[in-house]
Formats: C-alpha cells, structure tokens, sequence
C-alpha cells in the first residue's frame, strides 16, 4: 500500500492515551460495519465492492466507453452529489489541465461536461450552444429520475439531443445508470430503448464512485478503471487485515478526527497543491458533510487550493480562530518536469532557484507553510501518494468512504443516509405550486 499517513504534531493537542483508549471503540464500529449490524446497515454495498465486482460488469462498462468514445466529441453527465462528484474528482485528477481547450485528437476522448448540478439558467444555455457544434451523447445518472435538478436538465437535453439527431438515432447516444426496478428514469429507459447500467439497492450516491456511477464517465474519459477498482481492492484488504488504530490508516483518521472534534477543533481544511486535485475536494466535502452532519454534530469538511488560498485564506488559516485541523493532501510526484530558467538581469531576483523543478519549490513552499500552521496552532495531518494514477486514486477513495463511515459511528449518528437534504426540495416544491 502506497499512501502515507502522517499524524504530524496531533499529539500536542490530543494525547497518546486519548487516541489508543479508542482502539475497542473503533474496533467495534469496523465489526459493526462488517457484521451489518450499525446504523444504516442496508447501505454497506460499498464495503466488499472492490473485491465484489463483477468482471462481466467492467467488461460491459468499458465496451459501452469505448462506443461513445467512438461517437463523440463531447460526453455529458447528468447528475448532481454522489451521482457526479466522483467521476469528476477522478476525470479532473488524472486528465490535462487544459483539456477543455484540447483538439480531440490530442485528447483522444470525448471532453466530459456535466449538467443537472446546479439550476443556473445561463449555464444550460451556454451547454447548448457548445452542444449545437459537437457530436455528443448523455449519461444520464439518477436513481428516481425525479431529481429536481438532473431532471430538469435531461429533459432540456433530450429534446435537444433528438431535435439534433432524430430518436432513433439518439437514443444511442444516450446511457441510463439507474434503478434496477423501478423510477421514472428506468421506466423511460425502457420504453425509449436506452441502454442502462444499475445502481445498486445498497449503495448511496456518496459511495457509488466504484459502481456504474463512477466508472462509465470514467472510462469514457480514458481512465483504466480496472486499476481504479484494484487500487480501492488493495486498499480494502490493508484495512480489514490490521485492526491496530496505530497502523490502520482508516482507523487512525478517524479516531484523530473525532478527538480534535472533542477538543473543539470542528472545521477540517483539506488542502492539497495541485489544481487538479480541486474536485477531488468537492466529493470528500459531500462524503463527509453528508454523512457526518445530523443531529447537531459533525466536522465541517472545508477545502483549500494552495499555494493559490494561501494568498485569500492563508491570514485566517495562520491567526484566526483555532477551531480548525488541516489535513494535507500530497502527491510526491508531478507527472511532467518543467526547470526555473536562470535570466541574467535578475529584475525578479529568482536567481536563486533557477535550475530547480517548479515541483521543489512547490514542496518546499508546502513544507514551509505546515510548520507556519504547527507554529500557530494548527494541528496538522498529511497524506501523501506517490503519484497521480488511477491505482492511488482508487486506494484514496476508499481510505475516505471507510474512515468516513468509522468516523460517523464514532459520532453516534446514521452515516448512509441524508434526512437534511429533504428540507429545502419540501420547500421549494411549495413555492413552485407542486
């Protein structure tokens, strides 16, 4: 296993005995989830997921991937929360920075856009004058169909799509990942003749990144999500084969978590310095607010693109209030090499690192703001990959959902369902006359 996890100066805010007295606690909350035996016991599908895919099913992701990157120039995912986050976090990881500029040609893949994740008006207007001039196809995500915001958006979308193509031919172009039974999106699907992946019974959208969810936009991207899922495999078998809250990594996160918690620390930063990493951020910020967030408890997962918001909220992060912990998210090394050129005028004075990688300034400016942190009382923790590859990413996602699901239990509170989240559609449902 290749992800490092450093406990950094923790223990000048909790102590050693605090963080080992958890060791029962925890252990019975890793037998609770293993046993389905704990709150929200019918949504643990993700627990076994790595080792329990079917290879049939990859096969048939990869086949239908390969027939839309065959047809396209562009891809549009349909959904919002778990239903998009996680295929985005991966896509914007692992894909060129500036793929949304890219020829096709250099990309080799359709460019992946997404929709349904918000209801801004002038941003579906925008998608369909880029949609007016490319060859595309939609993979419409939702386990009811009746979603506000994704179902909004396919409908607007499927019009178009059949105004542009005629339904015959559109409803090739379109993909369903959905209920196995029942909805409206599956009872569409049927009778329009999309082909349709499942979303299983057990799996809420949060931890549905290694299911048909994730690994179809995924693998129209390019991506090898075959090493995604062995990369979460690995990991999976490194946590349930050491149940020590000193070497478990999953065990570790957890328990710091929820003693900083205890000691007022309520708002973690997760901060990491490539760009992008920033989504990434965005499905650990719903991971862990959706799953921690009830009965007034829970962490508020905030995030930090540095060295960028060093320059916005780094005052705040060194001086400010003391209810934060940071957790650094590090990967040792870029992809590409690019060397600081020596000028013999010297007008910006950067002589000084001329010859070195950007990629060591960049360490060192990480380094040197982790002690600034330490020294202004910030407890700090880091993680760190070697490299960003489909194998780490796939170990990192399911370090998260299994410390995410120890940490709400820590708290005493369901961290597969999502009761909040109800409020705002009962109340806009009332305001539009529904």
């Amino acid at each position: 296993m290749d992800i490092k996890f450093e406990k950094g100066n923790v223990f000048e805010h909790i102590s050693k005995e605090e963080f080992e007295s958890l060791q029962g606690k925890i252990e019975a909350c890793s037998y609770a989830l293993r046993e389905k035996t704990c709150k929200g016991k019918d949504f643990l599908g993700w627990l076994n997921l790595p080792e329990n895919i079917k290879a049939e099913e990859v096969i048939s992701i990869k086949n239908s991937a390969e027939r839309f990157i065959d047809e396209s120039e562009v891809v549009v995912v349909i959904g919002i929360g778990g239903s998009y986050l996680g295929a985005r976090a991966v896509i914007e990881a692992l894909s060129h920075n500036f793929s949304c500029i890219q020829s096709q040609k250099a990309r080799k893949h359709p460019l992946i856009l997404y929709a349904g994740q918000n209801l801004s008006e002038d941003y579906l207007n925008d998608l369909l004058e880029i949609l007016d001039k490319k060859d595309y196809s939609i993979v419409v995500i939702s386990k009811s169909g009746t979603t506000t915001e994704p179902a909004i958006a396919f409908r607007i979308l499927k019009q178009h799509i059949e105004d542009k193509y005629g339904k015959d031919i559109a409803k090739r172009r379109i993909i369903a990942i959905t209920d196995k039974a029942r909805g409206s999106l599956k009872k569409l699907a049927m009778n329009s003749g999309y082909e349709t992946f499942v979303i299983p019974d057990d799996i809420g959208g949060r931890f549905s990144v290694l299911t048909p969810v994730g690994l179809l936009p995924i693998a129209i991207a390019g991506f090898d999500v075959s090493e995604l899922i062995e990369g979460a495999r690995e990991m999976s078998k490194a946590i349930k084969n050491d149940l020590s809250i000193e070497n478990n990594i999953a065990f570790s996160y957890a328990a710091i978590r929820y003693l900083l918690f205890k000691k007022g620390k309520v708002i973690e930063m997760l901060v990491n310095y490539i760009p992008s990493l920033h989504f990434f951020t965005e499905w650990w910020k719903q991971l862990y607010g959706e799953s921690e967030g009830k009965q007034g408890k829970g962490i508020f997962p905030a995030g930090a693109d540095l060295t960028t918001d060093l320059h916005s909220m780094g005052q705040l992060m060194q001086d400010g209030v003391r209810n934060i912990f940071e957790t650094i998210l590090w990967v040792e090394k870029p992809k590409k090499e690019l060397l600081i050129p020596e000028d013999k005028a010297n007008f910006d004075e950067l002589n000084y690192i001329a010859g070195k990688r950007i990629s060591e300034v960049n360490e060192k400016a990480m380094l040197g703001t982790e002690q600034a942190h330490k020294s202004g009382g910030l407890p700090v923790i880091r993680i760190s990959i070697p490299e960003l590859n489909e194998r780490n990413i796939g170990s990192l996602i399911y370090f998260f959902e299994y410390a995410c699901a120890i940490s709400g239990l820590l708290l005493d509170v369901n961290p597969f369902d999502q009761p909040g989240v109800e409020e705002y559609k009962k109340n806009m449902f009332k305001l539009l006359g529904k």
